[in-house]
C-alpha cells in the first residue's frame, strides 16, 4: 500500500488506494520517493528517444520538458511557486509561512517559474546525447531520495498539521537510508563515478537550500521539499555540463 500511495502522490498515474492512511504509513511511502523517480526518469528517457526522432533537438527538448512537468502534475512546480512567493518576499518568518499557504501566484513566483523552465529547457538542450538516457534515468531518482533525506534532517517549520508534517512524522531514519543506498546503486549502475559525483553535488546543494530556507522560516515545509527538487534537478544538469569536459 506504501508503494500505491506513493505512486498517487508523486505522478499522475492513477491509482486506487482503500484501508486507513496513517502518519507511519506516510512516512514508510517516502522508502519509494527514488523508485517512483526511477520509474519517471524511464519514462523520460523512452520519451526523449522517441521525440528525438520525429523531431529537432529545440522541439524535442521543449516537449521532454513538457512530459516531465506532466508526469508529475507538477506537484514540485508548484512548491517551487510558493517557495519563490513565500520565502523571497522581505516579510518576517510568520508572515512568509502564511504567503506559502496561500494558493494564490505572485510576482516572484511568475518569475521564479519562468526561470526555472529556461534553464531546464536549456540544459536539457545542451546535454550530450550519449549522455541523456543515463540522466534522466539518475536525476529523478537522486533528487527524489535527497527529499527524503531533508524530511528527516531539517525540522518542519509549522507546529500545526500539514502534509509535508505527515509524511515527516512517520519518516525514519531507515527509510531515509534505505532510499539513498538505492538511489546511490542506481547512479553508479548508470553513470559510474559520475553518477557518485552528481549524487553529492545534489547533496551539497540539498544542504545549501536547507540552510538558506532555515534563515528565512524556522524549519522546511512540504512546498520547500517540492523546491528542492525542482532545483536540484536543474542543478544535476548543470553538474553535468560542468563535468563534461573532465569525463
Amino acid at each position: 500500500m506504501s508503494f500505491l500511495l506513493a505512486l498517487q502522490f508523486l505522478t499522475v498515474i492513477p491509482v486506487r488506494i482503500s484501508g486507513e492512511i496513517t502518519p507511519r504509513l506516510m512516512g514508510r511511502t517516502m522508502v519509494w520517493f527514488p523508485i517512483i523517480g526511477l520509474m519517471l526518469g524511464s519514462i523520460l528517457a523512452a520519451a526523449d528517444l522517441g521525440l528525438r526522432l520525429l523531431f529537432p533537438e529545440t522541439v524535442s527538448a521543449a516537449l521532454l520538458l513538457c512530459v516531465w512537468v506532466a508526469l508529475t502534475g507538477a506537484l514540485h512546480l508548484d512548491g517551487f511557486l510558493d517557495c519563490c512567493d513565500g520565502l523571497l518576499v522581505a516579510k518576517p518568518a510568520e508572515k512568509r509561512l502564511e504567503i506559502l499557504r496561500d494558493t494564490h501566484v505572485g510576482a516572484f513566483a511568475v518569475v521564479g517559474a519562468v526561470c526555472l523552465l529556461l534553464l531546464k529547457f536549456t540544459l536539457l538542450l545542451e546535454l550530450p546525447a550519449d549522455r541523456r538516457f543515463a540522466a534522466l534515468l539518475v536525476i529523478p531518482t537522486l533528487t527524489r531520495a535527497v527529499m527524503v533525506y531533508a524530511a528527516r534532517a531539517y525540522p518542519y517549520a509549522r507546529p500545526g498539521p500539514g502534509l509535508g508534517q505527515l509524511f515527516r512524522e512517520g519518516l525514519r531514519w531507515r527509510e531515509v537510508i534505505l532510499a539513498a543506498l538505492f538511489a546511490l546503486v542506481v547512479a553508479w549502475l548508470g553513470m559510474q563515478v559520475t553518477g557518485l559525483l552528481l549524487a553529492l553535488g545534489i547533496w551539497l546543494l540539498a544542504l545549501g537550500i536547507a540552510w538558506w530556507v532555515q534563515r528565512r522560516i524556522p524549519g522546511l515545509t512540504g512546498d520547500v521539499y517540492g523546491a528542492l527538487n525542482e532545483v536540484a534537478e536543474v542543478g544535476a544538469l548543470a553538474c553535468l555540463l560542468i563535468m563534461e569536459p573532465l569525463l
